[in-house]
């Protein structure tokens, strides 16, 4: 995983000042899943930095299931939710008036992880791999990992759904591998056996972008959307030049629920040669061409499906003051 160069101290000292705001004259309504959490450490910045309120703009987060906070999206009680690239695309293959918009994680951040060492996928044969349930990005990547190597669900591999109990699982002996985050299941796994924790590199089978914001149709009209994109860049933008700093600052509204360690694993998440030159938050087209056309091959989207009608840069500035 490349490391690229953090922002200039002149930056950052102005970063740590609330931009000149304007009276803000509208309130935006933004979904973040599950809990208050340390992965949404840039929205909290960009509120608590007043990146909002500089573009004229109140933010109220609203936590809860991807699964209930999509809905409330189309009906208009929120304006975004951040999400999976998958839930904007079976959405909107669904008929929803949804698009992804701004990708947090350049890089999906769903590995294989287990205490014994995994000699490439092949070595996966024969074992049991734990699995939050068959949905959502973890499901979709151990597909087509599956599928890359030619190894049969069921018959050369057993998934278990065990929910999000992969640390403890993996732990304890109960699957020889589980599906989960390398920024998170794997550094919480280290700290408490204070071991190695093995892993597999899943994107070169599925090289799908990570969460990001997925917008309504009716919210895709006006500079609404440009405004909310430039402001959660600029957190991104802050949150990658000083991850200590920027935990600081978020902590009071996740409180326990994260740690800096897992902050530290997820910004180098958040950049790429790709964003360098086209703006932090920029989808890679060439990642979600290939990516759709896993899920075409998976039988999730219909022959002919593009990757351009779930995604869109438009919005993306280039250049942030």
């Amino acid at each position: 995983m490349k490391r690229f160069a953090l922002l200039s101290l002149a930056f950052l000292l102005g970063g740590t000042q609330t931009t000149q705001a304007q009276t803000p004259t509208r309130t935006v309504n933004i979904g973040l899943g599950y809990n208050p959490d340390v992965q949404f450490t840039p929205f909290y910045v960009a509120d608590k930095l007043g990146y909002f309120a500089a573009e004229g703009l109140k933010v109220n987060y609203q936590h809860g299931y991807v699964t209930q906070l999509l809905p409330l999206l189309l009906q208009g009680k929120l304006d975004f939710v951040v999400g999976d690239p998958e839930d904007a695309i079976f959405a909107r293959n669904q008929g929803a008036d949804v698009k992804y918009i701004m990708t947090m994680y350049q890089k999906n951040p769903v590995t294989v992880f287990s205490l014994k060492p995994l000699d490439g996928i092949a070595s996966l044969k024969g074992k049991t791999v734990g699995i939050p349930g068959p949905y959502g990005s973890t499901y979709h990547a151990i597909q087509a990992v599956l599928d890359s190597a030619k190894l049969k669900e069921g018959k050369d591999i057993k998934l278990a759904t065990i929910g999000f109990t992969q640390q403890d699982a993996v732990r304890a002996g109960r699957v020889d591998a589980a599906v989960g985050y390398i920024n998170n299941d794997v550094v919480l796994l280290e700290q408490s056996v204070g071991k190695k924790v093995y892993t597999l590199d899943i994107s070169a089978a599925y090289p799908m972008v990570g969460v990001g914001l997925i917008a309504s149709g009716k919210s895709l009209t006006g500079d609404l959307a440009a405004k909310v994109v430039r402001a959660s860049q600029r957190g991104l933008k802050f949150t990658v030049a000083d991850p200590a700093r920027a935990f600081k600052l978020a902590q009071p509204v996740f409180g326990k629920a994260g740690t800096l360690e897992i902050l530290k694993a997820s910004t180098p998440l958040m950049t790429s040669a790709y964003t360098q030159a086209n703006g932090i938050g920029a989808s890679n087209p060439d990642a979600w061409t290939k990516a759709v056309a896993v899920l075409v091959k998976q039988g999730n989207l219909p022959a002919g499906a593009k990757a351009t009608d779930y995604y869109s840069n438009g919005f993306i500035s280039k250049t942030l003051k």
